[in-house]
């Protein structure tokens, strides 16, 4: 065995052990599971190929007209558009295995505020952009990330708004990487032209070297960005890259059958709320205090295990805005084997994490 493989070895066996003794993490708390997984409102219309990832567009002229935009992960792939009934209302098609999407709200372009959409494109190592709701490229053909790296093949993707200066950044993780710096962080502008240029601000982020890294969220309000680490638990940073990139808990580390997948959070005040969590192979989602525990905002119990009808849910998002008669408390939505997404009336899941509180 030669030297580099002997010190990769070693770090992966250092990574693991930490991944055994959570920082910030009690696991002591074991909640009980509901018996019965919640059903969906609503299940969508399948999608070609294979959904991976949702994310959630708010119309903030007529909540009740938001969108979902979802993954369709193939050689073959694109992006689907669903409204509230699930009903396919636009598609862009012709995307290299396309694997994870996220939203952000106004970025200046040409001058004017605009809402974006952004996926990984993993055959091609780009982000590709699309501007909402209407899904036309504003990307110049793709801004490609990892430039120079081994380990290329772009996957999860959380975008981060700065409170302080309306700054948009795109968090960007890989199949695969070194055991520190796994997450590469970009800067998303104009270039000057009305296109989204890229540029490198950090790179940060542990891995436990034991699967992948997919699922990246980021909580803009508290200013933090979670990402699971497949058989490991979920690592927190600081999303802020002038903040520093020192790792502020690993928590989610026991309780999985297998894969920790999808990151969704629901904020049910300004800094209260919820951090679930896909436990894939069980069919339920995990769930965490966002605001951690008392007296260590870095500490995040297991409060509550919901399971749901999704079948190894790789990807999930969440809003608790009012969407309409149908999903006054928010929504809840999550892939599901079956090339399809799940919508979920918050209301459901509150009631199973409340049952489980008591």
């Amino acid at each position: 065995m030669n030297q580099k493989i002997v010190l990769l070895a070693g770090a992966c066996l250092v990574l693991y052990s930490a991944c055994t003794q959570a920082k910030g993490n009690n696991e002591k708390s074991k909640a009980p599971v509901a018996s019965q997984a919640i059903k969906p409102s609503i299940v969508t219309d399948p999608v070609g190929y294979d959904t991976d990832d949702p994310a959630i567009w708010i119309n903030a002229a007529d909540t009740a007209r938001s969108l979902i935009i979802g993954t369709d992960k193939d050689t073959d792939g694109g992006l689907y558009v669903f409204d509230l009934r699930g009903k396919i209302v636009n598609k862009v098609t012709g995307l290299k295995r396309p694997n994870n999407v996220d939203i952000a709200y106004g970025l200046p372009l040409n001058g004017k505020p605009t809402d974006i959409a952004v996926a990984t494109e993993r055959e091609t190592n780009r982000l590709r952009i699309f501007s909402l709701p209407d899904m036309k490229p504003v990307d110049d053909g793709g801004i490609e990330v990892f430039s120079g790296e081994a380990a290329r093949g772009p996957m999860g993707i959380a975008l981060y708004t700065r409170p302080s200066d309306k700054a948009i950044f795109a968090i960007v993780g890989r199949k695969s990487g070194p055991a520190d710096g796994y997450l590469w962080q970009y800067r998303l502008e104009d270039d000057g032209s009305g296109a989204v240029k890229a540029t490198r601000v950090r790179q940060f982020g542990k891995y436990s070297g034991k699967k992948e890294i997919e699922s990246i969220a980021v909580d803009n309000a508290l200013g933090y960005v979670y990402y699971s680490d497949e058989q490991c638990g979920v690592h927190k940073y600081e999303a802020d890259p002038g903040k520093g990139n020192t790792e502020l808990a690993l928590f989610a580390t026991a309780g999985f059958v297998s894969d920790h997948e999808g990151i969704s959070i629901y904020p049910a005040s300004g800094a209260t709320g919820y951090i679930l969590v896909s436990n894939q192979q069980k069919n339920s989602f995990m769930v965490y205090p966002r605001e951690g525990s008392k007296g260590n905002a870095h500490a995040h119990p297991l409060l509550a295990e919901i399971p749901v009808s999704t079948i190894e849910s790789d990807g999930s998002d969440v809003t608790a805005v009012n969407l309409g008669r149908a999903f006054p408390k928010g929504l809840f939505v999550a892939m599901s084997n079956g090339k399809v997404f799940h919508y979920y009336d918050w209301r459901d899941v509150q009631r199973v994490i409340d049952a489980q509180k008591k």
